[in-house]
């Protein structure tokens, strides 16, 4: 017989860390509620100006951005002004933590981690993309046979593509039905964890639920009264999805923890949470063109191009369903080159932005998240057509330009737009620190952006277009519960690169030069127990 589980992690993506309290303190979340009162429970927070993309990359790595090189599906290719599609778990430049639990002869199964990629000669299993939010490159395991015995045994994970392609049109039909399938993923889900879960024998098992994640960016407006697109009919019908999904994954948490022993120590991590989408991101192209520190393209798409692109975009959907019905073992020979056919097809990336010349331009902005526009300084000697030198020009530009959008109000508040302008470099150092934006501008989120303005931009007016309705904030909440670990709140935040170290350490393993710590109040209480590792 197989020995008991030592560490089950659970990830609830996305999960907004009030409701989960609210929830739980209600008798909502039962399991959840039963873990907080055997367990240690305490806040965490993201990296700021990046608690997006590179939340779960932060997480797996225990290291910034500026360490691991990924903020955001789309990234800056250096020395140039274009951009490219980023696989986060392929382009990351540091490696996760299970990889050296590996390495000391630790057993582990890794299930759908967000923005993961399979290890090779893992000692255990490894699943990814089979239930994800976010997708790269689609369904893929290690070993590679394990793909087919998953798809014999549970089939394909019941939500298809990613949920922006959910239809925001119908009224409460689409919305049911995207509840209904998000239910359904999440029974899937817990039935193929139990399964897995039920051979023992594991140092480690991971599993994310990240249904939590869709269901808050596409519903919550149901779920909030007071935002504008609020419908209340939709509700009576169908109720509140995002209460109805997080019962479930509860259920399937309460359902996984019948199978782990007393003694094994359970982390449940809520690693960002969701509210209101209210940013003014959509309009940051439009505020720096106003402020005259970017100028508009000197000439339009040329036809040729708009056709290459086309041609591109039309084959795109047929590329990506031929590749994830390729068998696992050739997907893993061609990731690289999939990879990179990706980052040069014009159609399977997004053409430059049609209203700022990045070259001709004092700065431009980046894709980085909504919640923290990205903007690029155009400094010489790093971008071909720099326009401003490193050192003190760069300084007066960066406080000027941020004292600008400071300025800038919601016409409709009176309240200003921006909370706050990082600088990257004064908060984070690492060698891939040129990756990421130079400026990060934190959005006031309290209130929905139609017109803004300043005595420097004057008024500007804009629709927001993009579907979802919910977006990340930075809060976060862990558990910890096993033996010699003290029930209770945890009077400090930790990082959520502090997830990594922690594990690691639980198991015998020092995760070397990284950024997190460990949990002291976790593994203090463990250590006593003199865990023996075989």
């Amino acid at each position: 017989m197989n020995s008991p589980t030592k560490i089950l992690f659970l990830g609830f993506c996305a999960g907004e860390r009030e409701l989960i309290l609210k929830w739980a303190d209600a008798g909502i979340l039962p399991a959840i509620k039963s873990l907080m009162a055997k367990g240690l429970t305490g806040h965490t927070q993201n990296l700021p100006g990046f608690f997006v993309g590179t939340t779960w990359p932060s997480i797996y790595t225990g290291v910034t951005p500026a360490r691991h090189g990924i903020h955001s599906w789309e990234q800056l290719k250096l020395g140039t002004y274009e951009s490219y599609r980023c696989h986060a778990g392929q382009d990351i430049k540091r490696e996760p933590f299970w990889n050296p639990l590996s390495r000391a002869g630790r057993r582990v199964a890794i299930f759908d981690v967000p923005h993961s990629y399979p290890t090779v000669n893992l000692n255990g299993l490894q699943v990814v993309e089979w239930g994800a939010h976010d997708r790269d490159l689609g369904f893929m395991t290690w070993p590679p046979t394990l793909q087919q015995e998953i798809e014999t045994q549970f089939g394909q994970n019941p939500l298809k593509g990613k949920c922006n392609d959910w239809p925001q049109t119908g009224g409460h039909v689409a919305f049911r039905a995207l509840r209904d399938t998000l239910l359904k993923a999440i029974a899937k889900k817990a039935e193929l964890t139990v399964h897995y879960l039920q051979q023992g024998g594991w140092d480690l098992f991971a599993q994310v639920f990240t249904e939590s994640h869709c269901i808050g960016h596409q519903c919550w407006h149901l779920h909030d009264p007071s935002h504008p697109l609020h419908d209340p009919e939709v509700v009576r019908r169908i109720g509140d999805p995002i209460e109805i999904i997080y019962k479930a994954i509860d259920k399937a948490i309460g359902r996984v923890l019948q199978e782990v022993s007393q003694n094994t120590i359970v982390i449940f991590l809520a690693g960002h949470g969701m509210g209101p989408k209210y940013q003014a991101q959509f309009l940051l192209d439009q505020i720096l063109l106003r402020l005259k520190v970017a100028v508009p393209p000197r000439f339009p798409q040329e036809p040729e191009q708009v056709k290459t692109s086309t041609v591109f975009g039309r084959t795109k959907p047929f590329l990506k369903w031929s590749w994830h019905h390729l068998p696992n073992e050739i997907q893993f020979k061609l990731a690289s080159l999939y990879s990179q056919v990706g980052k040069w097809a014009p159609g399977n990336q997004r053409p430059p932005n049609p209203t700022i010349d990045r070259g001709l331009s004092y700065c431009f902005p980046v894709e980085n998240n909504f919640a923290h526009g990205g903007i690029r300084i155009n400094l010489i000697g790093r971008e071909p057509n720099g326009k401003i030198s490193p050192g003190a020009d760069c300084d007066t530009f960066c406080n000027q330009l941020s004292h600008n959008l400071r300025q800038i109000i919601n016409l409709n508040t009176g309240k200003p737009v921006v909370k706050r302008i990082i600088r990257t470099a004064e908060m984070y150092q690492g060698p891939y620190l040129d990756y990421l934006p130079d400026l990060l501008v934190e959005w006031n989120n309290e209130a929905p952006v139609y017109a803004i303005g300043s005595a420097k931009t004057g008024e500007i007016r804009g629709e927001y277009r993009y579907r979802r309705t919910g977006d990340h904030n930075p809060g976060g909440l862990f558990i910890a519960a096993g033996p010699s670990i003290k029930q209770g709140r945890l009077d400090r935040t930790v990082s959520v690169m502090d997830i990594a170290p922690t594990i690691t350490n639980l198991l015998g393993v020092e995760l070397s030069d990284v950024d997190g710590i460990p949990i002291t109040e976790i593994v203090d209480g463990v250590q006593s127990l003199e865990m023996v590792i075989p």
